[in-house]
């Protein structure tokens, strides 16, 4: 009775192996085309190999907060840089803590290095301030007229409720006081009439602390000092005129030109009330703009505001967007306001790009100062990829030799393997660049090079199991079939282990060791690939040729060689008939 035909097909394949070599064929194609069409036809490299910028940010003490330069902080910061970072496409940043206060952040040399250098380190701490008084950015001596403070060249802000409105953006203008005594005076009259809170003072700047009720004679002097001897021109004055000022306190600021100073109230929207910011071009004004959008509550914190400036005199009728401590704009308000606002002027796109990314991804809960910028070459990397890659040839040869040596024709079976499984992962680490940003380091070098091992380890053992089925006495063609259900339940074992030591290393590791896990577990998985829809289909068309079925000496299959034994065969029992017994 013929055999039941079903067992062909659950044995792996061995009637019909050209589909699985027909699918690995398509995806082969499909990749290198892929490959080639994307324009990306190597793998992007990482800083270690292709070069770059390695920056160490300190993190710098703030007053009152002697407690600031935590575990917490410094975790939230290497987020939000982070993601700052990648949101302008930068690829394989490295962003982690080193000691208590330190930051490193290595940018890979590319088209984005510098502007993500840029915004590494910049605060963004954002509030929107009302505007006491507006003087020139030059300190004013005794007795000597101030600049008049213009507002040219700066950017402006349009707030509105659904869309831009003209009207209510216009620079500041104001006449300022004839000397620093009458300077003195303005402020003081300014913080008087500011001393009344507001609705919304109680949540300036997200913090809960409310606004003070009145200004102390002994701050209020001291403020009028800093704001008259304030010089906008100089950049570190600039820089350090809001340093250590509480949002709920009054504080002194320069325009982002350095062309005038302000004398600032409580802040009463911060950049936490940010929802959403966006760089847009005005086809009607032909200007580059940021747009942002609130959150429910920073919505009614703005209309809050919007509404009592809209009630008061020019400049107080202003409020001044400030951005790390410069006012980067100082529109005028006309009418209650809410939901959105925009910052527009003299941007560029990339300043407005840069300035949305910033406010998007949030503001670094600490200052942080450049301590060391080190540019990083691609030679010292370029020597340790060629000693690595010349260590992979040495072991692939050593590979190679062994597999001919003692597996002979089973080696072109073995070579033929590898080289699917190469063209694959180069591929497949081509297309990853712009699809997911993966940079091929170092350590991801070596993970190859360790996956060559992995791969050919499931040759071993399957070939193994074929020649232990030809020791036990049968032929090629049933012995690659009954060898491949228990090579297929090993390979996958161990690929299993491979594959979750590399995954369990990925998930708790940082930086560069990602990379080799990660390069790690996809060869791994190509491997499961390869040996089930090319190593194995191979080997059943190779057991139907002449060289292989007869046991040729060079195939690595000789069954003499192997120590085969005599092919079992039943014993068969005469049953003697005794309904006719012979007669003696």
């Amino acid at each position: 009775m013929a055999a039941p035909k079903k067992g062909r097909g659950s044995s792996g394949g061995q009637g019909r192996p050209g589909r699985a070599l027909a699918l690995i064929l398509i995806a082969m194609v499909a990749l290198t085309g892929g490959m080639f069409l994307s324009g990306h036809t190597t793998p992007r490299l990482g800083i270690d190999l292709a070069g770059g910028t390695s920056i160490t940010l300190k993190a710098k003490s703030q007053p009152g907060k002697p407690d600031a330069i935590n575990e917490t902080n410094m975790n939230t910061a290497v987020s939000i840089i982070e993601r700052r970072v990648n949101g302008l496409g930068v690829s394989e940043a490295e962003v982690q803590t080193q000691g208590a206060s330190n930051i490193i952040v290595n940018i890979p040399k590319g088209t984005n290095s510098k502007q993500a250098r840029e915004q590494v380190g910049t605060t963004a701490q954002l509030y929107f301030r009302p505007v006491l008084t507006v003087t020139g950015g030059q300190p004013t001596p005794e007795g000597s007229a101030s600049p008049s403070a213009s507002g040219s060249g700066k950017p402006s802000a349009t707030p509105s409720a659904k869309a831009s409105d003209p009207e209510t953006a216009s620079d500041p203008k104001t006449t300022p006081s004839a000397s620093a005594t009458t300077q003195g005076r303005a402020v003081t009259d300014a913080l008087k009439q500011d001393a009344t809170p507001t609705p919304s003072a109680s949540t300036s700047g997200g913090s809960d602390a409310p606004a003070a009720t009145e200004t102390p004679d002994v701050a209020t002097a001291a403020l009028e000092k800093k704001f008259t001897a304030l010089d906008c021109t100089d950049k570190k004055a600039r820089a350090a005129a809001g340093d250590g000022v509480k949002p709920t306190d009054p504080t002194v600021a320069c325009s982002s030109e350095g062309d005038a100073k302000y004398l600032l109230g409580p802040a009463e929207v911060s950049g936490t009330d940010v929802d959403d910011a966006k760089a847009q071009f005005d086809q009607q004004r032909g200007i580059w703009l940021v747009s942002m959008e609130f959150t429910d509550k920073g919505s009614k914190k703005f209309q809050t505001i919007t509404k009592k400036l809209s009630a008061q005199q020019s400049p107080q009728n202003q409020f001044a967007i400030s951005l790390d401590g410069e006012v980067v704009s100082a529109p005028q308000v006309n009418e209650t306001l809410s939901g959105s606002a925009e910052i527009s002027g003299s941007f560029t796109q990339q300043s407005a790009e840069d300035l949305a990314n910033v406010l998007s991804y949030g503001a670094l809960p600490l200052s942080f100062s450049e301590d060391t910028v080190t540019t990083v070459t691609a030679a010292l990397g370029g020597e340790q990829l060629e000693a690595g890659l010349i260590a992979g040839a040495i072991g692939l040869a050593l590979v190679v030799i062994y597999l001919v040596a003692y597996y002979r024709g089973l080696a072109f079976i073995a070579l033929l393997s590898l080289l699917v499984s190469g063209i694959l992962t180069y591929t497949i680490m081509a297309l990853l660049g712009p699809a997911i940003g993966f940079a091929l380091n170092l350590p991801a070098v070596c993970g190859a090079i360790v996956a060559i091992g992995i791969t050919a380890d499931s040759f071993i053992v399957y070939f193994e199991r074929i020649r232990d089925e030809i020791r036990e006495g049968r032929t090629l063609r049933p012995a690659v079939e009954r060898a491949w259900p228990r090579a297929r339940r090993t390979i996958l074992v161990s690929d299993f282990v491979s594959f979750l030591a590399a995954a369990v290393l990925f998930l708790v590791t940082v930086g560069k060791v990602q990379g080799f896990a990660f390069t790690l577990g996809l060869t791994t998985l190509l491997d499961v690939v390869v040996v089930f829809l090319f190593t194995k289909p191979v080997m059943t068309l190779m057991a139907r040729t002449k060289f292989f079925a007869s046991g040729n000496p060079w195939s690595g299959l000789d069954p003499t060689r192997l120590g085969a034994k005599p092919p079992l065969r039943r014993s068969r029992r005469v049953n003697a008939r005794t309904d006719h017994p012979k007669e003696a």
